[in-house]
């Protein structure tokens, strides 16, 4: 217990370090963006606003937003409201608060990625360990079509849906997160038609996902399969049966440790997918916000990105210290 207890701290301090490096990181790159928020937000407000009269409204945004400030203080002010869960308001969207951008973008990512990567993680294991087991002509077309399908970039495959099921063969809408003429509510006719709208990024999606699982649970399982406790059960007249039941437990524990880092990173993992097809999710909110230097709606979807990274994190190394005495034995110094 002593063990454990030493291991569990030490993660605690590394990934508190992580964290506190991270918030640094995420305030001070957006602000290496070529350009000024300001010019942008008043170049938006029109052609009819010259001289001095856009100077002053020129300044009056600087020093609204505290741009006019040293960078040590406008960090320390980002620390202040931070502590105070306070992610600061959208200069593009003045004045909305940057949680209200994400509150209203995050369920449609969530919506998207979580089902996508637990559909692709079930199927695409399901396949892997199958294909293993049988092997022959099933096992090398499966590890072909996977092999391939976890190659793609999600982008590509997201163009190739768009234009064969969405512009050739006209069967899905061709972007957004639901029709123009809608407004979001919960009826059954607003779901209906975020529905039809769902399915091509979904796709785009579960297809890589499947592919990159399949190929993963396949190697494990192979190797577990040839592995010296296998031929020793056998030999001792174990049922395959039982035998296969260790051999996929076993080859699943990497596959456990992507799929809580799959899920980590879901807030930010369908990025180019929602810029492809227009859906209204954080990807789209974040490629917005960097196109308009909108420093406080980056910094605060980065710095969400970066702690579902590190609490994933934290959990698979907690999970894994729990199922392997031999890691936290090593962690804490142990031999």
């Amino acid at each position: 217990m002593r063990t454990f207890q030493r291991y569990v701290l030490g993660r605690v301090v590394f990934y508190l370090g992580v964290l506190v490096v991270a918030i640094l990181i995420n305030w001070y790159l957006p602000r290496l963006i070529p350009g000024n928020p300001v010019d942008v937000l008043v170049a938006q407000l029109g052609g009819n606003i010259q001289g001095e009269q856009a100077k002053h409204i020129h300044e009056v945004y600087v020093h609204e937003f505290g741009l006019d400030r040293p960078l040590w203080e406008q960090f320390g002010i980002f620390v202040g409201n931070l502590l105070h869960l306070d992610l600061g308001t959208s200069f593009s969207f003045f004045p909305t608060p940057v949680w209200t951008l994400i509150a209203q973008a995050l369920p449609w990512t969530i919506a998207l990625q979580v089902p996508a990567i637990l559909v692709g993680w079930i199927v695409g294991n399901v396949l892997g360990a199958i294909a293993a087991f049988r092997g022959g002509w099933f096992d090398r077309g499966a590890f072909l079509t996977s092999l391939f399908a976890s190659s793609m970039p999600y982008y590509c495959l997201a163009i190739l849906l768009l234009f064969g099921l969405a512009v050739a063969v006209p069967l899905f809408p061709a972007g957004g997160g639901y029709s123009f003429v809608n407004t979001p509510e919960l009826t059954p006719d607003f779901l209906f038609d975020a529905l039809g709208h769902y399915w091509l990024p979904f796709l785009s999606l579960v297809v890589v996902f499947v592919g990159g699982q399949a190929v993963g649970m396949r190697s494990m399982a192979i190797y577990e399969l040839n592995a010296d406790y296998v031929n020793y059960g056998r030999s001792l007249g174990i049922g395959d049966g039982r035998i296969v039941r260790y051999i996929f437990r076993n080859a699943a524990l990497p596959q456990v440790t992507g799929l809580a880092i799959s899920l980590g990173t879901l807030v930010g993992g369908a990025l180019i997918t929602e810029i492809v097809f227009n859906y209204p999710g954080v990807g789209s909110l974040f490629f917005s916000a960097i196109r308009n230097n909108d420093y406080p709606v980056v910094s605060g979807v980065a710095l969400l990105i970066t702690i579902a990274l590190v609490v994933a994190g934290f959990a698979v190394d907690l999970a894994i210290g729990v199922i392997d005495p031999r890691i936290r034995a090593a962690q804490s110094g142990e031999r």
